[in-house]
């Protein structure tokens, strides 16, 4: 039984899709949604420090936008909350704190095809969440939703 999901959204395009497929497995069970964006605290403390403040607010200002976004467009209550931190890691406690049944996410966000070097925040938090993650690839132009058989 899923009673509760957490979202995790940078508001990219790219996480569109697993924006839609959690909040259909939530209305499937009529589970509790929880959307969560992360400002990512290395862009902060790797920016120059007369900018960090504007970075700073900058950043949680997106965070929220990306979070009331999702809400919006659920067509159910939503629970919002931006976090400071590594990603992988306020995920993961965050769904520890809700007790949340599965994380979504998108394999790809803001950062795109630059996380390949470096290794992206969907595989840390599949390899770390203490609950099962969900990961929704976008889909490339041309492919459809629809299975193939």
């Amino acid at each position: 039984m899923i009673d509760t999901v957490v979202i995790a959204t940078d508001g990219s395009a790219c996480v569109q899709r697993a924006v839609r497929v959690a909040l259909d497995l939530a209305d499937r069970f009529d589970a509790t949604v929880h959307a969560l964006s992360v400002v990512e605290e290395s862009e902060i403390s790797s920016a120059p420090e007369d900018v960090r403040d504007q970075l700073r607010t900058a950043l949680e200002a997106h965070c929220e936008e990306a979070v009331e976004g999702l809400a919006a467009d659920a067509e159910r209550p939503v629970v919002t909350a931006v976090r400071e931190g590594r990603p992988s890691v306020e995920i993961g406690a965050y769904a520890r704190e809700v007790d949340a049944d599965v994380v979504a996410t998108g394999t790809r966000g803001r950062h795109g095809e630059n996380r390949l070097l470096v290794g992206s925040v969907a595989e840390q938090v599949v390899r770390t969440c203490p609950v099962p993650v969900l990961t929704v690839r976008r889909l490339d132009e041309g492919e459809t939703n629809e299975v193939t058989g």
